[in-house]
């Protein structure tokens, strides 16, 4: 059932004060610009007017009332000027300390009239209670400042153009209290405004840093205990088949083979462990991927029985640790899915690093090879990782993993990664490339 109250109207910047923000750090230092700014120009406003003031004076108490009133507006401007830090959050406080700002206008417009230039100054006292108090402050110090102008019209109804100039700056004076109330409620909205957004984008911030770490773990987990898992299994199937035939030596072995793989999952799982409590950054420790792949790749064909050719510099290729970390786990997981998958009997490994500019690495194999149009999501809802996390590892060394068609006629995994770029992204880059 519909609800039958109405929607309630947006008010407007000329409708309703809008809510400080909830920052009073932030309210009292916009303030404090714009109020600095209205003390500045009533400053100037006596110093530009006083000498026309005095000009149209006549000589002797008339002039030097008007000569002091251009002095006590002088020192009063330039000390509010100077201390506004101590004197604004008084002023914000306490709406009567206004009334000295009232009683100085009353001395400025009795001393030289409503037809004086200097009677302009007196308008920025409603665009102070504006910036100040808002509404409810502006109407009432703007009030009272049109009383003190029709008293002062009286005083000087005599003179020629009193009455007009007296209107002009009692419009003038409504005209500045509105104009400060207006400012006022852009100020807080926008203030508002900008204090919502940092709290969005601190929690979008952390929602991409909490992402981040969960593809983090399943990628270390998958290329790591994982696979070190499946192998136990597979051997522990073994053993059980073996159990009632084989000969004790074959037992033996077997069991070997699973207690170490037991062994290496335990101790892969304290590594990640460890490296989740730590996320060390390992500075200027530097790795030679050269002499990595040669190791990986002497492993793998001792372990897989293929054979693997490596074509790489012959200078070291030095890369920070963890760099050298994505890049070797990106070459570990494509020759393990070329044992497990591609059915091959011949891996190459070739690696360029592009006149010292960027890293190429490929490998590639005479296997069965990638179906057509494969890509890492569609790999990922089967429930096969590998090529989804080689390709968020290129990611977030700011480079690029393609999947193609080897030389040998099967598939070929290319990994493109500027030197220049080789420092991982932190967790919000990463998680927003992706």
């Amino acid at each position: 059932m519909m609800s039958s109250r109405a929607p309630r109207p947006t008010p407007g910047y000329l409708e309703d004060d809008a809510p400080p923000p909830a920052s009073v750090r932030l309210q009292l230092g916009a303030l404090q610009a714009l109020c600095r700014q209205t003390v500045a120009v009533r400053l100037a406003l006596v110093l530009i007017g006083a000498p026309f003031a005095l000009a149209n004076t006549a000589d002797g108490a008339p002039r030097y009332a008007v000569l002091a009133a251009a002095v006590l507006g002088v020192m009063t401007s330039y000390a509010l000027l100077r201390d506004w830090d101590r004197v604004g959050p008084r002023l914000l406080a306490h709406l009567s300390l206004m009334a000295l700002d009232l009683l100085f206008v009353a001395t400025l417009l009795l001393t030289a009239s409503p037809a004086s230039p200097l009677a302009y100054a007196t308008v920025c006292t409603p665009l102070l209670s504006g910036l100040l108090y808002g509404w409810r402050g502006a109407g009432a110090i703007t009030g009272l400042q049109l009383v003190v102008i029709v008293a002062v019209f009286r005083a000087w109804a005599q003179r020629p153009g009193a009455g007009i100039s007296t209107l002009l700056i009692a419009g003038f004076c409504v005209a500045a209290g509105i104009i400060g109330v207006t400012l006022r409620n852009l100020l807080f909205r926008f203030g508002a405004a900008g204090e919502a957004l940092s709290e969005a984008n601190a929690r979008l911030a952390a929602a991409e840093a909490v992402e981040s770490e969960r593809a983090f773990l399943a990628r270390e987990m998958h290329d790591s205990v994982a696979k070190t898992l499946h192998g136990l299994a597979l051997a522990a199937e073994a053993l059980a088949v073996s159990a009632d035939h084989a000969d004790p030596g074959t037992l033996k072995r077997q069991a070997n083979q699973v207690a170490g793989a037991a062994r290496r999952a335990a101790a892969e799982s304290r590594d990640l462990l460890s490296g989740l409590r730590r996320r060390t950054d390992f500075g200027a420790a530097r790795v030679d991927v050269s002499a990595e792949l040669a190791l990986r790749g002497r492993e793998f064909a001792g372990r897989a029985g293929l054979e693997v050719e490596l074509a790489k510099p012959e200078a070291p290729l030095l890369l920070p640790y963890a760099t050298a970390h994505h890049v070797l786990a990106v070459v570990s997981e494509a020759l393990e899915n070329t044992h497990r998958h591609a059915r091959a009997t011949r891996v190459r490994i070739t690696l360029d690093t592009a006149g010292d500019t960027a890293l190429d690495l490929r490998i590639g194999d005479d296997g069965v090879g990638l179906p057509p149009g494969t890509a890492p999501g569609d790999l990922a809802k089967t429930g096969h990782f590998g090529l989804l996390g080689m390709t968020e590892r290129a990611a977030s060394l700011g480079g690029r993993l393609r999947p193609g068609r080897s030389p040998l006629g099967g598939a070929e995994i290319h990994l493109h990664v500027p030197l220049a770029q080789t420092a991982p992204r932190t967790p919000q880059e990463e998680a927003a490339h992706a």
